[in-house]
This record gives structure tokens, sequence and C-alpha cells, in this order.
């Protein structure tokens, strides 16, 4: 009997890279995780070496198609962290550490930048008051052109980790328009986003479709598709793909999003251009596992011990997860994470709640403005990434968000929206919002509890927090500024 046909998906991400193969029907075949790590050599800073997104691809596909039939897959989707950027040479060398999204350092940079446009300027080329930030890819470059202009003049690329992975994969260079945030639009590069940064425009790689097929795959000789950003991927991946749909993914980041068949400008959150008269409002923020990882490191516990004292915490102290500033909805690269409500009474049961709790909170915090951007209260939202696994974060985001959470079956969505943009650029399927509905699937419904709208004052505290403390934030970057002269 003929086995069934496979796809495979790829998501490069901020610890680790997954790759999964998946039957047609979204079944799971097999999986594997290579984890690699985040460098922080100077406060504020955050890099990776791409060659570990290259071992870890090459290890993940040869672990996965172990006792496999290679013949059988038919399509890979690659999907990767964004606002996270490489320069490399014209072979495809790094030439130095990849700068990821939680990077700062190139703050001053962005506000430079952001100097430079009036909101005239900002309404004319990207339709609405956004603002620049350091992970913008024109903060990046015109960072990198300063601080190392030597290796400025050798870069012949400036890519995300997904084009890099490809790439080498099958020696195309391609990016796609999503992934090019802020200085893409609906009919390719924007030119006067581009042109803020001298030498920019040349080192950009061509854009095409998520779905559009670059090549075989040297080691799989199957067809890779461009791919697109892994929040995008996870839209994908929940079937975020019809109005009225919405998603929250708890991965090293959280990422909230709606989509709808109409678009009310927000600019708290991103408004993707639409696809087949849908849009799709995200916003993204710096730590959700994160968060949980900085509290294991500081508590002295594992993740399990963390959860299992959260378990027995009780509500009452709030935390701000804002550990390396903060993306959607403050875009605030100034303010930092903080505990507050303490008491003599609170306890290392009720800090691990707290942290959990403060990680719903904050996509409660951007899920306000994803519903203004739909025009409308989404119904329920379906769950995935790592904090999927737990019972009880998933119940903790129930009772925050006070709706029902959709837990799905497959808790990578960002690694199966991948394997279905190949899917769908192979012809498997006619187009994305098809391959979603005939594969994502729930797996469990957790509802608020009866009395989760007492955790309402503690939200509004921590909303209230980020202008209270504006002050005092700025005092600190102040002196995290003179401390690293």
């Amino acid at each position: 009997m003929a086995r069934p046909a496979l796809m495979v998906g790829i998501d490069v991400g901020t610890t680790a890279v997954k790759v999964a193969a998946f039957e047609l029907d979204g079944t799971p075949v097999a999986a594997h995780t290579t984890a690699y790590p985040i460098h922080r050599p100077r406060p504020g800073w955050a890099e990776q070496d791409p060659v570990d997104w290259w071992r870890g691809c090459g290890e993940g596909i040869r672990a996965v198609l172990a006792g496999l039939d290679a013949s059988a897959v038919r399509s890979v989707g690659v999907v990767s962290q964004v606002n996270t950027h490489v320069f490399v040479d014209d072979e495809l060398r790094p030439l130095a550490p990849a700068i990821i999204w939680q990077d700062q350092r190139c703050a001053e940079v962005a506000r430079e930048l952001d100097a430079r446009l009036t909101p005239a300027d900002k309404e004319r080329i990207w339709g609405g008051p956004i603002v620049l930030d350091a992970s913008f890819a024109g903060s990046r470059a015109e960072w990198f052109a300063r601080a190392e202009p030597e290796l400025w003049a050798r870069t012949r690329w400036v890519l995300s980790p997904k084009d890099f992975v490809i790439a080498k994969l099958t020696g195309r260079i391609a990016t796609d328009q999503l992934s090019a945030v802020r200085v893409a639009g609906p009919t390719g590069y924007l030119r006067e986003a581009v042109e803020l940064v001298d030498g920019l425009p040349g080192k950009l790689p061509e854009i095409a479709a998520p779905e559009v097929v670059l090549g075989p795959a040297t080691e799989l000789g199957a067809d890779v598709v461009v791919g697109t950003m892994d929040a995008y991927g996870a839209v994908f991946g929940t079937r975020t793909t019809e109005p009225g749909r919405g998603m929250v993914s708890c991965g090293t980041s959280l990422v909230v999003a709606g989509a709808s068949a109409e678009a009310v400008p927000t600019p708290e959150v991103v408004t993707f251009p639409p696809k087949d008269g849908l849009f799709v409002h995200a916003g993204p923020t710096q730590a959700a596992g994160d968060a949980l990882r900085w509290w294991c490191r500081a508590s002295g516990l594992d993740v399990q011990q963390v959860l299992a004292l959260a378990g027995a915490g009780e509500p009452g102290v709030v935390f701000t997860p804002h550990l390396m500033g903060e993306r959607a909805p403050l875009w605030d690269s100034e303010v930092r994470g903080s505990f507050f409500g303490l008491s003599s009474a609170t306890s290392q049961a009720d800090l691990s709640r707290a942290v959990l709790q403060g990680v719903a909170m904050s996509a409660r915090h951007v899920l306000d403005p994803v519903e203004r951007a739909c025009g409308f209260a989404l119904p329920s939202l379906a769950f995935s990434g790592g904090g999927a696994r737990s019972d009880l974060w998933t119940q903790i985001h129930a009772d925050v968000l006070q709706r029902p959470i959709e837990r799905l079956r497959i808790h990578d969505s960002a690694v199966l929206g991948a394997a279905l943009l190949g899917a769908v650029g192979t012809g498997a399927y006619p187009d994305i919002a098809t391959a979603a509905a005939a594969t994502v699937a729930v797996d469990r419904v957790f509802t608020p509890a009866a009395d989760a709208d007492r955790l309402n004052p503690l939200f509004e505290a921590y909303r209230e927090s980020h202008e209270a403390l504006r002050g005092i934030h700025a005092h600190l970057a102040t002196w995290r500024s003179a401390e690293t002269c």
C-alpha cells in the first residue's frame, strides 16, 4: 500500500528550530527540536549565530526523515522569527552575529529615523501613525553601517532567518512581503522607507508570495516555498484565516491576532495588507515564555516547579513582563518589568502565579486594540505555542481574557502553518484558508472561571502601570545608558 504524502514544516524560532512532518490532513507524523542560545554580550543586546539556525535545520530534517520514506515528502515550508536580521556577503557568509527582534541597541537610531518623518509622511508611506522602533530593518542597517562600516560595505544581503536558511537549502534568495515589516507594501518595497538608509535598497532580496515555489531542497528533493514570518505561520496554523477568528500564540514572545473583512486603523497593532479580502491584525509582545525562563533563573526553580507552585499561588501580585522593553501595544524600548502589590505575606507561589498571569495580561492588553482594528469582539481565541502545554497557563489565559480558549491539537502552530504554505504552493490545497480548515483541530476548550471578573482590578493596575511609571522608567533608562558608556 502506498504511503500517504507528507508535508514538512520548519520554524526557525527564537530558542530552537522545530521541524515536523504531517500527513496532508494535518496528522502529525514526526517532529524534532534543536535548541540554541541567545547571546547577550551587553545590556539590551540580543544576538544569535546564524550557523545555529542552519545546523538545527539539518539535524531536524535528518531526525524527522529517519524511518520515513523521504520520497513521500511533497513540499517544505519555512517560517521564522521576524525583525531578526543577519548581514551576509555574496557567498551567504554571516559577517556578524544576527541581531534578533529582542535587541534594543538600535533604539536611539530608530528615534533619529522616526524624527525625520512627519505624521503626513507616515500616513503617505504606511497609511497610519506608526512608530519606527529598534527592530525596524532600517534602524538595524543604519546602526550596522555606523558601527561596522567595513562590514556594511561587504554586506550583499540583509536577510531574515528563514530567508537565510532557504537560500542555503535552495540557492535562491527571496523574501515575502509580510516578513519585510515596515519596508514592504502590497506592490513591493516602500521606496521612502528603505531609502532612509544609504545603500539599503540594493541589499534587500526580491519579494515573492509566501506560497511561491523557489526550487527543490538539496537535502530533500521536495519543493521549498518562500515562506513567511512565524507569527503569520501561527495565523495559518490556528485557522485565523476567516473573519471572526482570533488566536493567541504563547511562545518565547506572545502574539495576539484577529481576522476581519474590514480594517479600522489602530496604531497599537499591525494590520497586514489584505489577502483574498481578509485583513489580519496582530500585536507581538517581547516576553511570554521568555518571562517564565527569566523567573526560573531568578528563582532557582525549573519550569515544572514554577508551574506547580503557581497552581497553589493566590492572585494579588501584578507582574509586567517588559523585561527588554515592550512591543505591542506600548512600543516602548525603555519600559522594564516589575512586580507590584507585594506584601509580607507574598510567597514564591504567589510570584510564580503572577508571572504566568502577567503574560496573560499582556495578551489582554494587546487583544483590545486587535478587536478595535477588527471592529468587533472576538468570541473565542485559538491557543497554541509552548504555553499551551500547560493546562494551568491555558486556564489563566481564559480567566484573564474572559472568553473561551480553544487549545489546538498541534501546539506548534507556526510549524503546521509553514507546512500548509508548502502544501498550497505545490498544489495539494487551492489556498491557505482551505488548507487550514482541513487540518486545524481543537484539542480542548477552556472556559473562564465563574469568578474570573475578580481579576479585572488587577488588569486595570497592569494597564495603568505604564503611564504611572513612565518617569521612573525614563530615569532608569538614563542610568543604564550612563553605565554602558
